[in-house]
């Protein structure tokens, strides 16, 4: 059955709206009786499936001009979720021009917990460059999403756990409070439905409680009801696996930056925080049930992701053993991404912990025409 959408409500522009939390976002303002037009890259199952729940699909690419101005006509507010990919900041602020050209109200950002300007991920200081840039747009108002590491990258290697009781993550004993995709993405839709409270904020939805690889292996095992053993293994391995599901090289040089932080404690920073219930008015969702519902329709966790038999996994942990290491160093320098020197991971960072403590984002003070006139005089 369709949501019926009230013609007197702004419609909203959800970007990514076939991913993790964009779907989740567009069903929430569906439901809340707001018109949706949803942007994805392809016409598929689930665009489909978006499209019988009530929402208008637009077909087309963030990184092209023009398509963001079809997409954008008649729309007052939007929810933007930049993809995990190369040129993030190109495509955020193409969307950032096309959001001031068709004069909306308010953009709800997706950025990510932990940005910060010497971070030596090219994709996580792109996302502190975009959460920065759109404080400046002279007429849109902005609101910031910024959760930590998803639940469900907790499931990628959900063969193995399934088959042979074994979580092994390059993660030690990091703590995090991991939000489930469905609440980021009710959260982003409900500052977009009344975002006058909102504005100029940013928000951590987080799980409930802070919990350890270890206690994940224990609630998986209890959800599949049989033991499950976490074991901490080297990036190296996650990367094989990565490889091995045809999972890009992009991501994975990214990831590594995130699992040794998560090793080393920036996920706990500031965690868990109550914005869901600030926001939603309830509690955040727990893990076991975030593992119920993802363990029970993987395709939750990834499209195209089965549990399979015992035999394919076998199969693919032999694929995945024989599968070269890539040299995530190289990579990125034979691709001219711009490399620090120097760079700093975000739990080293003074700066990016006092502002995490606060439970804000690393945000530099605005720069007007008068401040850039005087610098260009020095």
């Amino acid at each position: 059955m369709q949501a019926r959408a009230s013609s007197n409500r702004p419609r909203v522009l959800v970007t990514s709206a076939a991913g993790h939390t964009g779907s989740a976002a567009v069903r929430s303002l569906l439901e809340r009786g707001f018109p949706v037009r949803a942007l994805v890259r392809r016409s598929d199952e689930r665009s489909e499936a978006l499209r019988h729940a009530g929402a208008e699909i637009f077909v087309g690419d963030l990184f092209d001009y023009r398509d963001l101005q079809q997409a954008l006509t008649d729309v007052q507010r939007a929810y933007h979720c930049p993809p995990f990919s190369p040129n993030l900041l190109h495509g955020t602020m193409l969307f950032a021009l096309a959001a001031e050209e068709a004069k909306l109200e308010v953009v709800a950002l997706m950025s990510a917990w932990n940005p910060h300007p010497s971070h030596p991920g090219t994709l996580t200081r792109e996302h502190w460059l975009a959460n920065n840039l759109y404080r400046w747009m002279p007429t849109v108002d902005v609101i910031h999403v910024n959760p930590g590491l998803f639940a469900f990258t907790y499931f990628l290697g959900l063969q193995a756990i399934a088959h042979f009781g074994l979580f092994a993550a390059p993660f030690g004993d990091g703590l995090n409070a991991p939000p489930s995709n469905e609440d980021i993405g009710e959260l982003a839709a409900a500052v977009l439905a009344d975002p006058t409270p909102h504005i100029g904020k940013s928000y951590r939805p987080t799980g409930p409680e802070l919990v350890s690889p270890t206690d994940v292996a224990g609630i998986l095992g209890k959800v599949l009801e049989r033991k499950v053993t976490y074991k901490d293994v080297p990036f190296s391995m996650l990367a094989k696996a990565a490889s091995a599901q045809g999972i890009p090289t992009f991501e994975i040089a990214n990831l590594r930056h995130f699992a040794i932080e998560l090793a080393s404690g920036a996920f706990a920073v500031g965690a868990p925080t109550d914005h869901v219930q600030q926001v939603l008015g309830r509690a955040p969702e727990g893990f076991e049930s975030i593992a119920r519902r993802y363990v029970a329709s993987p395709k939750l966790i990834a499209p195209g992701l089965r549990v399979g038999s015992k035999l394919s996994a076998l199969f693919f942990t032999v694929r995945m053993l024989l599968q070269r290491i890539p040299d995530l160093d190289r990579w990125e320098e034979e691709r001219g991404h711009p490399v620090l020197k120097t760079p700093v991971l975000a739990q080293d960072s003074p700066l990016w912990r006092a502002s995490a403590e606060r439970r804000e984002l690393l945000i530099q003070p605005p720069i007007g025409f008068a401040d850039l006139a005087v610098t260009a005089t020095h």
